[in-house]
């Protein structure tokens, strides 16, 4: 297919793999509303190239990714007003369905923090290997929000129902080396091995029969992961209410001005 330029991110093919690396590294790779868009744009060119069979997903040290970039996205005119989660059945977030939707097999190569968004993002993968400095936090309840379909969907069927709510519910912030030990991550590595650890084994599935790859991953779907485009549409729905509430006002501020916060109820 034709070069495609991208602000906040790269993509590199090379022997049927793709290697989409976030790069907001002065943000540690936060998602503003242009890297959203992009993250769907590269991932929806992904799905259509016939030439690729796996997809490579890491960022830019010193980070994967921290999540919503706060101060563009949960200040002033914030994404609490976008329409979308204001409609009769608010749809699924864009990103995450273009790429839960992606039918080649997602490996994230986690190299650094992966909370908020960034940890649901590594969720949505087929595959994580952590390197030594991955970190990893669903810290949604932080700003009084909650998770979108990768912590509710998937961490549950990946390190089972209470331990899930354990990191839902205190934003508890885990290492790699612990999210290998309760089952999040396939493999923790060092550092400096995890781009060859991620590319040897996207090498090994592209070298299959890519259309039996493919009809294997959604075959896993069917049978494990259920229908994300449903719990996508409550999850819309419930920041829609989430967003207009004092917690979360206060959970932004305190964030913003680095001090504990006072949680209200309201």
């Amino acid at each position: 297919m034709p070069e495609a330029t991208f602000s906040t991110l790269s993509l590199v093919q090379s022997n049927h793999v793709a290697q989409i690396t976030l790069n907001r590294p002065e943000a540690r790779n936060a998602l503003n509303r242009l890297a959203y868009s992009e993250l769907e744009q590269v991932f929806r060119r992904v799905q259509s190239d016939k030439d690729v069979r796996c997809v490579v997903l890491t960022g830019q040290d010193p980070a994967f990714c921290s999540g919503d970039d706060v101060k563009e996205l949960m200040t002033g005119d914030s994404v609490s007003t976008h329409p979308r989660l204001h409609a009769v059945r608010p749809q699924i977030t864009p990103a995450a369905a273009a790429i839960l939707d992606c039918d080649r097999p997602v490996i994230a190569a986690v190299n650094g923090a992966a909370v908020g968004w960034g940890m649901d993002l590594a969720l949505m993968a087929d595959f994580r290997i952590a390197s030594e400095h991955a970190k990893f936090g669903e810290l949604f309840v932080k700003r009084g929000l909650v998770s979108d379909v990768g912590g509710l969907m998937r961490l549950p069927r990946l390190v089972g129902p209470e331990k899930a709510a354990e990191l839902l519910m205190t934003g508890d912030i885990i290492s790699g080396e612990e999210a290998l030990r309760i089952g999040l991550v396939l493999d923790c590595v060092a550092h400096e091995a995890l781009l060859e650890r991620a590319g040897t084994l996207a090498r090994k599935i592209a070298e299959n029969p890519p259309m039996a790859v493919r009809y294997l991953k959604e075959g896993l779907r069917r049978s494990f992961h259920g229908d994300y485009h449903e719990m996508g549409t409550w999850v819309s729905q419930t920041l829609g209410i989430l967003f207009q509430t004092e917690d979360h006002r206060e959970g932004v501020a305190s964030f913003l001005e680095k001090r504990a916060p006072d949680f209200v109820g309201r």
